[in-house]
């Protein structure tokens, strides 16, 4: 079959139409099965060495510059090549547009930018893509003017979204070359070493950052806080990954990076949400000492947190590891004594940024750590326990993180496909519906999560168990819960809501997601104009 820009396609595991050959991005594999890749002969990486060999530097080398576009002319970009940011300022990052106002001052055309992610506020990535400035866009997610500028098919090459995993496997194994990494460093020494920790800027972990400084080939320092030299107490990436220190008045707004601790839900909804997934866990029996854990920092997600919490403290548990985006709940989990360890990967408060430097046991790990599913052991799949949200969910569990119900890109994958592959438990927390919109549909709009990796939908209705957990069916229904057929929930909330009409393609791919192992799992088609 062709899509409507010429593309062949043909169906994978899921069903999904998805390309084998794309201009532009080269030849893709459909997705098969979680861990096919197992089974399969994996080549070498095409780009194995690291960025700190073979680039020797006369003794006493100069790294600093507080001019933007010397910088880069130091750096060699040219046109064509692939620059990478990281996302861990959030909605306070001034980098990115900092740095693409000046390469458009400078008459680049035709870049791939490959970020880490792109927050809700970076909707001038869809002026560079109008513009030219960038032709070619890999990220975990897109959303705002970005998505909306996708979605209408203002793009003419397919923009890639991978997980955080995926991301760093894709760097590891060659599939993302980057050229040259703008890294925003919150405290750098002048040989740029840096971290996260502290600062007026500080966002706490540099997980995403330090896979892109350990390869891409020419890595530059942002900084807004240049610190005496050697920077201390923590490092983050050492000098030898920095070529160049740029130093800016301000690498983002903090009030916007560290808008203080999530709170915990007080929707009647969401407790209700929690209050079902929480007795779902212990009916796992996973909760026992030892146990790792990886829940986000929304409200409803903090307030499963909390219940687990509540418990430990009665029955006197402490578990071994939590894991993932760190909120301040979580850091006081660890202080008071719940859990041996917190393993952060990115760290989602102003809560979280100093724990690092005060605590021993609040480690900070990077991507391919945390998920890259072709290391030689990612923590992901270490977990016991993963509590996800959704914005929609299919009668086969496949998941959708992505595209709203409108069609329109909104969200991120983030670390969804990877925990959820990776974990015993995979729980997806969502309400039945949103805004008379049914979570649960016959087939999601977009696959971002394959349904062999969910093990449960958790509502304020009722719990949902994926057929394949005979195992947690048995223990829930032993334990009183509501646990009702996905079908079932589905048609008695459609009878509240009604059936809404399904958003409207045309046939031109204008997004592809990938499965964590690179295969591609859905095609993300142009929104029908009217």
């Amino acid at each position: 079959m062709n899509a409507g820009n010429g593309l062949e396609t043909v169906k994978n595991a899921l069903g999904r139409e998805v390309p084998v050959d794309v201009p532009g991005l080269g030849r893709y594999e459909p997705y098969v099965s979680p861990f096919a890749y197992l089974e399969r002969e994996l080549s070498a990486p095409a780009r194995a060495r690291e960025n700190f060999l073979l680039h020797p530097k006369e003794p006493r080398h100069d790294k600093v510059t507080d001019d933007v576009k010397k910088a880069v002319e130091r750096a060699g970009l040219e046109n064509g090549m692939t620059i990478s940011f990281h996302h861990h300022l959030r909605n306070g990052d001034a980098v990115i547009p900092m740095i693409l106002n000046a390469l458009s001052e400078m008459g680049f055309r035709d870049l791939t930018l490959a970020p880490s992610s792109l927050p809700d506020s970076h909707d001038m990535v869809a002026d560079a893509l109008r513009s030219g400035l960038v032709t070619r866009l890999f990220s975990s997610g897109a959303r705002g003017e970005v998505g909306r500028a996708i979605s209408m098919g203002e793009v003419d090459v397919p923009v890639v979204l991978r997980s955080h995993g995926g991301r760093a496997r894709a760097i590891e194994q060659g599939d993302l070359a980057i050229d040259v990494a703008f890294l925003a460093a919150p405290a750098c020494d002048k040989q740029g070493n840096m971290t996260g920790s502290s600062g007026r800027s500080a966002c706490g972990s540099l997980g995403y950052a330090q896979v892109d400084a350990r390869h891409a080939r020419h890595v530059i320092a942002v900084t807004d806080n240049l610190v005496d030299y050697p920077l201390r107490p923590r490092i983050s990436i050492p000098q030898y990954l920095v070529d160049q220190v740029l130093v800016v008045n301000s690498i983002g707004d903090p009030a916007k990076i560290a808008t203080g601790a999530a709170r915990i839900s007080r929707n009647p909804v969401d407790l209700r949400v929690a209050r079902n997934a929480f007795d779902l866990i212990l009916a796992s029996g996973l909760l026992t000492n030892g146990c790792s854990f990886q829940v986000g920092a929304g409200g409803a997600s903090l307030a499963v947190a909390a219940c687990v919490r509540e418990y430990m403290a009665g029955n006197k548990i402490r578990g071994g590891f939590g894991l993932g985006g760190m909120s301040g709940y979580m850091i006081e989990m660890l202080e008071q004594g719940y859990f041996e360890a917190m393993l952060d990967v990115q760290s989602f408060d102003g809560a979280v940024t100093d724990s690092m430097a005060r605590n021993a046991a609040h480690i900070e790990i990077d991507a391919s750590c945390y998920a890259n599913p072709f290391n030689k052991g990612c923590v992901a799949h270490n977990l016991d326990i993963v509590v996800l949200a959704a914005l929609e969910i299919d009668v086969e569990f496949n998941v959708n993180v992505q595209t709203g119900h409108d069609g329109v890109l909104r969200g991120a994958i983030g670390g969804h496909q990877d925990t959820a592959a990776g974990a015993k438990l995979a729980v997806i927390t969502a309400p039945s519906f949103r805004g008379g919109v049914p979570t649960i549909k016959e087939s999601v709009t977009t696959a971002c999560t394959p349904g062999e990796t969910v093990d449960v939908l958790v509502t304020e209705r009722g719990i949902c168990i994926n057929p394949r957990r005979e195992d947690l069916l048995e223990r829930a229904r032993n334990a009183r819960l509501p646990v009702k057929d996905i079908r079932d929930l589905k048609a008695e909330v459609e009878k509240l809501t009604g059936v809404p009409d399904p958003p409207e393609f045309d046939r031109r791919i204008v997004a592809l997601v990938e499965n964590r192992d690179g295969t591609l799992l859905d095609s993300v088609c142009r929104v029908k104009l009217p």
